[in-house]
């Protein structure tokens, strides 16, 4: 990663996209989406800032079944409500017959489902329509699942949908600016890898500890 320090962890790049984004702290219609895992601990700083209410948006990368970091789609469920984004080009190039990619759909709404239950339990979901939601990840590569993430926001009826982002490359920054309201991106370097690499310390964060950023940031 020449030229550039990494964030030493997800923590800290949500301290620094919290700053950027704290002239919303004065929007009381905002709502702060994490997009899980990842995306948790860089969203609860910047719903503390924001003094916005946090929930996840559970998003499943669909990958390509003999490479599976490379995204054939998404998808993201909000209360029950899942929305499915392909990625066409990526389809097209892999030649992936529809039953694969049924069959790969099937087992990620399972994990999607699960895991939905695992972080909120017995949370109820925040009411999204007519509010401005600020969408948080780690960062993006594709951006498949941050476009899935508008997809079911725009359904849900919000008003305005904000990404917020960490980093992500400038083509995916291009797309990413198109679909969201807003795009708010820390980095867009023009030599970009994976956003792993963007991190001194970037292991994943576990089912616990999203649900105990999510009821802290619950907490009266």
């Amino acid at each position: 990663m020449p030229g550039r320090e990494p964030f030493s962890d997800r923590a800290q790049a949500g301290a620094a996209l919290a700053d950027r984004l704290a002239a919303r702290a004065e929007d009381p219609a905002a709502v702060v989406l994490a997009l899980p895992r990842g995306g948790v601990p860089v969203a609860a700083p910047v719903a503390a800032r924001l003094h916005a209410p946090l929930d996840v948006l559970v998003v499943r990368k669909l990958g390509v079944p003999v490479q599976p970091e490379l995204a054939m789609g998404a998808l993201a469920g909000i209360a029950g409500d899942v929305v499915t984004v392909l990625h066409e080009r990526v389809l097209r190039a892999a030649r992936i017959p529809q039953s694969v990619l049924e069959s790969v759909r099937a087992a990620e709404l399972a994990e999607l489902h699960r895991r939905e239950r695992a972080y909120r339990r017995d949370l109820p979901a925040l009411e999204v329509a007519g509010r401005t939601a600020v969408v948080v990840d780690d960062g993006a590569a594709t951006g498949s699942t941050v476009r899935a993430a508008i997809a079911a926001l725009r359904r849900r009826g919000v008003a305005r949908v904000v990404v917020a982002l960490p980093v992500c490359p400038p083509d995916t920054a291009a797309a990413l600016a198109r679909e969201a309201d807003e795009l708010v991106c820390l980095r867009v370097p023009a030599r970009f890898e994976a956003v792993g690499l963007e991190y001194a310390s970037f292991a994943p964060p576990s089912d616990a500890e999203v649900r105990r950023l999510l009821l802290s940031s619950r907490a009266p």
